[in-house]
């Protein structure tokens, strides 16, 4: 190996440190134990929590206290939602960066265009010429994913945070995606995968798929993410699940 295909890997070995480093700040802080504690507190009569006598009593301390509890319930509601999807999208944005470094690490240019309507990162490389490094390119997007994933999930940490639940989603989501309706596409992954090495369609699906399922199953065991798509409401409840209006 050249010393300047060393020095375009040590880049992306170090762009990917840099990017977990900035990200793990914000994922520590952010437990979902945070919503039982708010529930405890949304409903004390079913927790066995007694509140402390005041000293001034106000006219309607029932109606203060429940309109700040669910004040509360609502804010913090909102932040979970927001810092998940902001991990969703971290997780999309790594996938392209990929792309992007490791055109420039096998020598290339990438650019930036649209296939039917969907924003793509173009290799600037002839997959006919140089297919072993059109396959570097093409499988770097689900390689950072699954490997910020299986970090994500192999590094002791405070989890369950609602951004890393984005990330991970984000991951998994993106694999689901590419080894199913966007298999096929002139652009996808998977296809140029295929077409510049000896495996098929279907090993690269497996491969990259039978790890995402790996993820699923560990992050199913964990009861760090218990309930994984969850939010608190305003009734100190538990909504699981996603609404479409």
């Amino acid at each position: 190996m050249s010393i300047s295909r060393l020095s375009a890997v040590a880049l992306f070995a170090s762009t990917l440190a840099l990017t977990l480093a900035c990200t793990s700040r914000v994922v520590r802080a952010q437990n979902i134990d945070s919503v039982y504690v708010l529930r405890a507190r949304l409903a004390p009569g079913e927790w066995g929590v007694v509140a402390p006598v005041a000293a001034t009593v106000p006219l309607h301390p029932e109606s203060s206290a429940n309109d700040s509890a669910e004040d509360g319930a609502g804010e913090h509601r909102t932040h979970f939602k927001t810092r998940m999807v902001l991990g969703f999208i971290t997780s999309i944005l790594a996938h392209e960066s990929g792309h992007v470094i490791a055109s420039y690490a096998v020598g290339s240019h990438p650019s930036f265009g649209f296939d039917k309507g969907r924003p793509t990162v173009y290799s600037g490389l002839d997959a006919s010429v140089e297919p072993h490094k059109q396959f570097i390119f093409s499988s770097a997007g689900l390689t950072v994913q699954t490997l910020m994933d299986e970090l994500i999930l192999d590094i002791p940490h405070a989890r369950g945070g609602a951004f890393e639940r984005g990330l991970l989603a984000g991951g998994i989501a993106t694999t689901a995606f590419y080894i199913t309706l966007g298999r096929n596409a002139n652009v996808s992954d998977v296809t140029f995968m295929a077409r510049t090495s000896s495996l098929t369609k279907s090993q690269v699906s497996l491969i990259f798929g039978a790890i995402a399922a790996s993820h699923v199953l560990r992050i199913h065991l964990d009861d760090h993410y218990a309930h994984f798509f969850a939010a608190p409401t305003e009734r100190g409840s538990l909504k699981v699940g996603m609404m479409v209006r």
